[in-house]
């Protein structure tokens, strides 16, 4: 169960919703806009807590971890490719991917090991040295894309990922997320409005109004 405050009012967004999804799965979230995707993938990231239930990620009960174990549980757990990319235009391509390595204890040369390697995974390995405004919206995205995957870790949660890209770009982005799902097995959970997206999905939920149907 989960809910927000309008003002004097408690607005349900998810409603009673128990469902599973298998390690090394590819899921795709479909429904209308207000039917609480977005907040379900947020708390499967653990981004967001619910206000009732449990939510079990790789046999942890991350609803009982406190906020500074419920963030190394991330930085450690998940990736996250979002929309719009979220890249910080004042760094590279390689300083955006490095960004989460900061946090470790990886040594400068360990660290420029693992960015190189994730931006020739993304093909990228001729533009680490440009900004995002020197970059195609594709390009952004697949910057992105390394900079979720240079932790590595088990899930990787995509809030429309492919919405902001025309379809030659949009297309190139869900082979790699194929890729990373069949090859390295990465957990994958997407929001997405598209059909198309949807597809190349293993399996897709549909949610209506906080609810997922069949």
């Amino acid at each position: 169960m989960k809910s927000y405050r309008r003002g004097d009012q408690v607005v349900p967004v998810l409603i009673d919703i128990t469902f599973d999804i298998a390690a090394g799965d590819y899921v795709a979230l479909m429904g209308p806009s207000g039917s609480g995707k977005s907040t379900l993938l947020n708390l499967i990231a653990g981004i967001d807590k619910p206000d009732s239930g449990t939510l079990h990620v790789g046999g942890v009960d991350i609803t009982t971890l406190g906020e500074a174990e419920l963030a190394a549980w991330r930085s450690r757990n998940v990736g996250f490719i979002f929309q719009f990319y979220n890249l910080m235009p004042v760094l590279t391509a390689f300083e955006n991917v490095e960004l989460p390595l900061l946090l470790t204890d990886l040594t400068a040369r360990e660290r420029r090991e693992h960015v190189t390697a994730a931006l020739g995974m993304v093909g990228l390995s001729d533009r680490v040295e440009h900004y995002p405004s020197e970059l195609s919206g594709g390009q952004q995205q697949r910057v992105a894309i390394a900079r979720a995957i240079i932790t590595d870790p088990t899930i990787l949660v995509a809030d429309e990922p492919t919405g902001d890209l025309d379809r030659t770009s949009a297309e190139d982005i869900l082979k790699m997320m194929d890729r990373l799902n069949r090859e390295l097995g990465k957990t994958i959970i997407m929001v997405t409005h598209d059909p198309h997206a949807a597809e190349q999905a293993r399996g897709v939920r549909h949610l209506e109004k906080g609810e997922l149907t069949q």
